[in-house]
């Protein structure tokens, strides 16, 4: 898997489980309990730092963290019986309306098949060839690591549905699944018999008196400004992908176009709100993309509404074929980026010459401009 493989070494195994038990140590600050805590997001950010992986756990999408091009989904939960059932996938509101009114075998495979879609897409968008669950296991003052496949459903096998009070189980002949229908969570049964390491964890009595012995001896804090963050939708008005403009500008009428012609709207809110965010028009800058390759780009069109590859074509290429995998002449629908639950991109600003662009979630743009109300750039 990824533990004791060729991506990982004794020393970096040493500074995560010295890592892990530091953190373990705080326990107290958060419940007097003998089994000690650990919260999900600094789980991600010790694997990232101990093993120099990068962190993905902002972009929306099924891993959290990826090294080389395996895809490592991290969790954190309480041993009990080693046969627990864990989130692996959250529905947003907006995507009920995907599976809610289909009969009870229907609804189940319908939500099997977006999840592995977006695995999928995951998958492509980050250049992942497999990806894994790492699990941090919390038992009585101890720590240990597991880890399993993250494997597909199998659609064609799933057997045994059966609707309870408040959710619907069922497996695939490899996995037992639950989908919980009040929180649109599935969850999925972690068998956690086999461990590949464990190391006991030395709760501190009065952490905070610690901490403070530790704070007195710093002698300064640097700050550092963190990145300019926008959001920009991969729609036009009313959650539509219009025909011909967007995504589908490649089938705009007027002159012949590149097949991969398309551009990511940049609405007149964005540049009223956040006018220095891009540089002038027609001034290219540097955007990475999430599977590490670079791209020229520029804002162009009347008012700035358009961000387009300096080529007119890469980020086409990327977007349409690469991720999307739409065929040549294939229109994009609002309705492929729900079944996805992508629907905008985030764009962060390092400089004035260099972006990164990553996609993000449903509705992830008009909570973004609903909350930048009334600021100014």
């Amino acid at each position: 898997m990824f533990y004791n493989s060729v991506l990982t070494n004794d020393m970096q195994k040493q500074q995560y489980e010295k890592f892990l038990k530091i953190v373990g140590s705080l326990s107290n600050l958060f419940s007097e309990s003998e089994v000690p805590f650990l919260y999900y997001r600094i789980a991600e950010k010790i694997f990232c730092k101990a093993f120099e992986a990068d962190d993905l756990s902002r972009s929306d999408v099924s891993v959290d963290v990826k090294k080389g091009d395996l895809g490592i989904g991290l969790k954190t939960f309480v041993a009990g019986n080693h046969r627990t059932l864990q989130k692996i996938t959250e529905f947003g509101s907006s995507d009920k309306a995907l599976y809610e009114s289909l009969s009870l075998d229907e609804k189940i495979r319908k939500i099997a098949l977006i999840r592995n879609e977006r695995i999928d897409f995951t998958q492509r968008v980050h250049g992942i060839n497999k990806s894994i669950y790492h699990c941090v296991i919390r038992d009585k003052n101890q720590f240990s690591i597991f880890e399993k496949n993250m494997n597909f459903i199998n659609v064609e096998d799933i057997k045994d549905i059966k609707e309870n009070k408040g959710s619907i189980t069922f497996n695939d002949g490899v996995e037992e699944y639950s989908f919980l229908l009040s929180k649109n969570t599935l969850t999925k049964r972690f068998n956690t018999s086999n461990i590949l390491q464990q190391f006991e964890i030395e709760i501190l009595e009065n952490p905070l008196d610690f901490l403070v012995d530790c704070m007195q001896n710093i002698s300064s804090l640097a700050y550092f400004k963190p990145k300019e963050t926008i959001f920009l939708p991969l729609y036009g008005r009313n959650h539509t992908v219009f025909s011909k403009s967007g995504l589908n500008q490649w089938n705009a009428n007027g002159r012949r176009r590149d097949i991969n012609e398309v551009y990511i709207p940049v609405p007149i809110d964005v540049h009223k709100k956040y006018p220095n965010f891009f540089p002038n028009r027609e001034t290219p800058f540097n955007l990475k993309l999430p599977n590490g390759k670079t791209i020229q780009t520029k804002i162009c069109q009347d008012n700035g509404k358009a961000l387009m590859s300096y080529s007119n074509r890469e980020l086409g290429q990327w977007i349409l074929r690469d991720v999307l995998k739409l065929n040549e002449g294939e229109l994009l629908t609002y309705d492929k980026l729900q079944v996805l639950g992508i629907d905008s991109v985030r764009i962060d600003k390092l400089n004035d010459e260099n972006y990164e662009i990553n996609f993000a979630k449903n509705g992830s743009y008009d909570i973004f401009i609903s909350q930048s109300s009334g600021l100014e750039g």
